[in-house]
């Protein structure tokens, strides 16, 4: 077989498992990942809303009380750095290049409901965690699946398909988006896929040294150096991110409310509305929820893995932290995106080339000039590559439930650095359409847990709100003989009062 005839075979399995992928978002994730964030919503009697200054007042002040382990504030910055990633501006790009501005409202949507269902598997997360050898916690829907529902068949299936999932394909999604960017922004994007396997260029491979270079260092460190990195990263990328978009937004504010319109009214129109932009209600409805959880993870038990190493006085105090990082990621970070996307108008949206991986970069650069250009490849890159540490954290939690054998350690720690290389390296789009199909396994999956799980995260949470109701400013928990709870939490983690 020629090389292009395997090429075009490739491409058409991609395409393949693409429909696959849009099927399943369609038919399956957007229904249970909708249903079940608006159940736990309602169960929790809106939970993400009556305590959204309950959450910010807690992250202000989460930086200690680690005792030597990591911090809240370091577990949410993990969590943070694989949430404000490449999802918030190849993703929104995508929602709209294939959904038009009413994929921007389903990912609303998604983030609204999805605060609630990050706030309760982050609180299960913590209450069923467990201690590591290294003195810090490991824990998850892995560890929940089977010390909560006495499932441990089910938390293998999701512990494997994570280790994978994090370990090779978002870690090689992501140095893909990164090599792509960097190569546009450099002018060397001329290899095409089918030449990329055979003629690498040598900024191809300057960047694979580089992200060599860069993930193995911290990678190799272990979780604790990817908690000590993220901690300062996280804040400053998304900060840096945000005060470039609010410079357009601000210099192009009369015409917010109409991109409002654009989008609320896009977001229910049978046909595309907007011209060089693709629409439809069933297209932005697909593109936005996929979009959106691909960006927020809400519900796909990826972050509760993040969640759980933090050292905390109550879970339900992590709950409300992780539940914030939907509302920054998506209503603030994405809506910002989009804004800046539909301002820069058809002449951006369908000039020639234009793909998600550029179309955000264009817009910046039609507002602010050309010289964003590489700058922006330098935010994507510190986006990615955040995106990249974060998901080996997830691959190793998960590794580390089913065996805490050092090899195996080791070995997730080769793998994610090796398919960081290969991402750079190589044509990705069978890659890039299998995320869809393996974050629909993992939030399925995740989700059954939750809803199983339920009543332990709302007895934690009415915990919680008791201590306050008392006056107690900072509560803590003991998960022994808690009238609040179904039942002793089945760790000793939780066993007497205090920091853990």
């Amino acid at each position: 077989m020629s090389v292009i005839a395997a090429a075009q075979e490739t491409l058409s399995l991609a395409d393949q498992v693409l429909a696959v992928a849009d099927w399943l978002t369609l038919h399956v994730t957007v229904w249970v990942l909708v249903g079940t964030g608006l159940l736990l919503t309602i169960a929790s009697r809106g939970v993400q809303i009556r305590h959204l200054p309950s959450m910010i007042r807690t992250v202000t002040a989460s930086r200690g009380g680690a005792q030597g382990g990591i911090s809240s504030f370091q577990a949410f910055t993990i969590s943070l750095a694989a949430r404000v990633g490449v999802g918030n501006i190849f993703g929104v790009a995508a929602a709209l290049l294939m959904g038009g501005p009413g994929a921007i409202f389903w990912m609303w949507i998604v983030a609204l409901v999805g605060m609630a269902t990050a706030f309760f598997e982050a609180t299960l997360a913590q209450l069923f965690k467990v201690r590591a050898s290294d003195g810090t916690y490991r824990g998850g829907p892995a560890y929940y699946m089977k010390l909560g529902m006495k499932s441990p068949a089910l938390a293998a299936v999701f512990a494997v398909i994570t280790v994978v999932t994090c370990a090779f394909v978002i870690t090689s999604v992501q140095a893909n988006a990164i090599a792509g960017t960097l190569l546009s922004a450099l002018g060397d994007a001329g290899a095409n896929p089918i030449d990329t396997l055979f003629g690498l260029t040598p900024a191809q491979l300057v960047i694979a040294a580089l992200l060599f270079v860069f993930s193995s260092m911290v990678i190799f460190g272990g979780i604790r150096t990817v908690a000590r990195v993220t901690e300062w990263m996280a804040p400053i990328m998304a900060v840096i991110y945000m005060v470039l978009v609010a410079v357009i937004v601000i210099l192009n504010i009369g015409h917010f409310g109409a991109v409002l319109a654009q989008i609320f009214t896009s977001a229910f129109a049978p046909e595309p509305l907007v011209g060089g932009l693709g629409g439809g209600v069933l297209a932005a409805l697909v593109n936005g929820t996929k979009r959106g959880l691909f960006s927020n993870e809400a519900g796909q038990g990826t972050a509760p893995n993040a969640a759980a190493t933090a050292t905390v006085e109550h879970p339900v105090s992590q709950g409300l932290i992780q539940s914030l990082g939907v509302f920054i990621d998506t209503i603030v970070v994405c809506t910002a995106t989009a804004f800046v996307i539909l301002i820069a108008g058809p002449d951006v949206w369908g000039a020639e080339g234009v793909n998600p991986a550029n179309l955000t970069s264009m817009a910046v650069a039609n507002e602010l000039g050309q010289w964003t250009i590489l700058p922006m490849a330098v935010l994507v890159f510190v986006l990615a590559y955040s995106s990249i540490i974060a998901a080996y954290v997830y691959s190793e939690t998960n590794m580390t439930f089913m065996t805490r054998a050092k090899w195996a350690t080791w070995l997730v720690r080769v793998v994610s650095v090796g398919s960081v290389v290969l991402g750079a390296l190589v044509s990705l789009d069978l890659v890039w359409n299998t995320v869809d199909i393996a974050m629909a396994v993992m939030t399925v999956t995740n989700l059954v847990a939750l809803v199983w799980l339920s009543k332990w995260g709302l007895g934690a949470l009415r915990d919680w709100e008791a201590q306050r109701k008392a006056g107690v400013a900072e509560p803590s928990f003991v998960g022994v003989d808690n009238p609040h709870l179904p039942g002793d939490v089945p760790t000793d983690v939780w066993a007497t009062e205090g920091t853990r």
